[in-house]
């Protein structure tokens, strides 16, 4: 694959997707009301503040979980294979198991598994 055609690529992909977004805005409904703005608690007016902040722990014990949580995606094929590629699979696994690893190692030293 040549440089020009990678060039023309990218841009033909721009110019689609680009296209795509400005079509969507011109046919897509559009409704100017007041209830859009209010924030939705299962058909239930909210009461007091609803712009609440939550404590960010939430959300790096949520982003550990998905990690770990992709890793199993990537071990059942391996586990399929690892008779078929040999050694090489086995070492690439350990190699990401000890990426992992580290990763976990490095959330526990900072204390984004403590839950309060």
């Amino acid at each position: 694959m040549t440089s020009e055609s990678l060039i023309l690529f990218f841009v033909v992909g721009l110019i689609l997707v680009g296209g795509a977004i400005i079509f969507s805005s011109f046919i897509a409904p559009t409704s100017t009301n007041s209830q859009k703005s209010e924030a939705y608690e299962c058909g239930i007016p909210t009461k007091g503040v609803t712009w609440l902040q939550f404590n960010v722990g939430y959300y790096l014990f949520a982003l550990l979980f998905l990690v770990f949580e992709v890793e199993t995606v990537f071990i059942f094929p391996w586990a399929v294979v690892m008779k078929q590629i040999g050694m090489t699979a086995f070492v690439e696994i350990l190699i990401f198991f000890a990426i992992l690893g580290l990763g976990l190692l490095y959330a526990w030293k900072k204390h984004a598994l403590i839950w309060e």
